[in-house]
């Protein structure tokens, strides 16, 4: 099947690809597993060498891809140069790292030698979104090419050509052919890859309904797979808060990549003694939100990636405002473009507290204190992340325990960091990425006993 990829800035088609056939499909997969017999004999020195030069290939061309970035998916090119470069960072993390992560556990029992070793399971099979297109790609396929699998990618149609950049950067950088390949698919293709036997684990970042496509489908054939999915990741403002960084730290959380991330921040819980204040440097703040041509390095919000998420976005607000939000600023929609968006008086029972709003809209709840910031930040299907922005934070730290989240953050957005894991709980999924653990997720830890 053909189809072409759309500039979301003008709408316009921007190059044409074919879906792989089944039989294609299949005969890469079986390369890509040929390969993974190989590929786990080398040593981590290799492994390790060859993975700091898919940096030094990012980095070298991160004008090109950066540029197919913001013209498959409409991120700001001042974002997109900055996606590729920690890009660069994972994969430099993970080769000075893996080998220390990975090295065998010598446990105390009655054997003259007992130990835990982590071997590869072989063919990994990564199901991306088009948010972060190199990221999300790259923070899985660094440590699990460290651990010696290999691995195959199907990504979100609309960014093919950034998928055909990571292989191509893989392959420039040394690796073998099929260490790292790219399937283009349709869902039902995508779906049926999970059975195939010579596919090992399976990781996801994507939707909750993707989520439970794939844990299905995994789980029918017993296969681990790790979830990376959906979050409405409150924004606590205390009242002993600095308010003016507490707005930056707002504004940045619910505004990068156009709001179009999994760890914004998605509901702004305020301290009623400072919310008005608050609320008024807020919106000054997103005044400063025009749009603009995203290849254009001063632009600092651009489209969403698809007119139907632009549409669906516009609907929750809609939803939001005839439960009796108020609109404080924006709610249009021109194509897939979506004005920066500030509602206040929302409450649960309303799209933009009880759903994830995976765009530029920024909703208010007002708050009598830290009590009932952490039940409404907990009024959630979600568990990915939390902010507490506040004066106090020893005070904070005392009560991180009681919040249903994977990271919480003290006067600091919710980010991703090599150095950390990542991921969630309740319907953010399951598993983590990145750090130590994210590398022991595809991994068999073989108990090792000598008597």
């Amino acid at each position: 099947m053909e189809f072409s990829t759309i500039n979301p800035w003008n709408l316009e088609p921007i190059e044409k690809f074919n879906n792989h056939t089944d039989e294609e499909a299949n005969g890469i997969i079986e390369s890509v597993d040929s390969t993974f017999h190989q590929w786990k004999k080398t040593s981590f020195e290799q492994r390790s060498a060859l993975l700091i030069k898919v940096g030094e290939v990012l980095l070298k061309n991160k004008q090109t891809y950066a540029a197919h970035i913001t013209e498959e998916m409409g991120k700001p090119i001042s974002e997109s140069l900055a996606e590729v470069e920690k890009c660069a960072w994972v994969c430099k993390f993970y080769a000075e790292n893996a080998a220390k992560f990975l090295a065998p556990r010598v446990v105390e029992t009655d054997a003259s030698k007992s130990f835990v070793r982590y071997d590869p399971l072989g063919v990994i099979y990564a199901i991306m979104p088009w948010n972060f297109p190199f990221w999300q790609v790259l923070r899985f396929a660094a440590p699990a090419l460290m651990a010696g699998n290999t691995a195959i990618l199907k990504h979100a149609p609309n960014v093919t050509r950034c998928a055909y950049d990571i292989e191509e950067a893989f392959k420039k950088a040394g690796y073998p052919e099929n260490a790292f390949r790219t399937l283009v698919l349709s869902n039902d293709q995508a779906s049926a890859i999970i059975k195939h036997p010579k596919v090992r684990a399976v990781s996801l970042t994507g939707s909750e309904r993707a989520g439970e496509a794939v844990a299905s489908t995994a789980g029918s054939v017993l296969k681990p797979s790790v979830l990376e999915l959906g979050g409405s990741n409150a924004v606590i403002v205390l009242k002993d808060a600095d308010v003016d960084a507490a707005v930056d730290t707002g504004f940045r959380a619910r505004f990068l990549n156009s709001g179009q991330s999994c760890i914004a921040g998605k509901r702004f819980l305020v301290a009623d003694e400072i919310h008005d204040e608050y609320v008024e440097k807020f919106l000054k703040r997103v005044e400063d939100l025009k749009f603009n041509d995203p290849t254009d390095v001063s632009t600092k919000i651009g489209p969403l990636a698809r007119v139907d998420l632009a549409e669906g976005i516009e609907k929750q607000v809609n939803g939001s405002l005839e439960k009796g939000a108020v609109l404080k600023m924006g709610g249009k929609r021109d194509g897939a473009k979506y004005d920066a968006t500030v509602l206040t008086n929302v409450t649960p029972g309303m799209p933009a507290f009880d759903e994830e709003l995976f765009g530029p809209v920024a909703p208010f709840i007002r708050i009598k204190d830290f009590d009932e910031a952490i039940k409404l930040s907990n009024q959630s299907s979600f568990g990915l992340g939390v902010t507490i922005c506040t004066g106090n934070s020893e005070a904070a730290l005392e009560r991180v325990h009681e919040f249903d989240e994977g990271a919480v953050f003290i006067n600091e957005l919710v980010k991703s960091d090599p150095r950390l894991p990542f991921g969630g709980i309740k319907r953010s999924g399951f598993g983590r990425e990145l750090s130590a653990e994210g590398i022991l997720e595809f991994v068999n830890a073989k108990t090792v006993y000598v008597k």
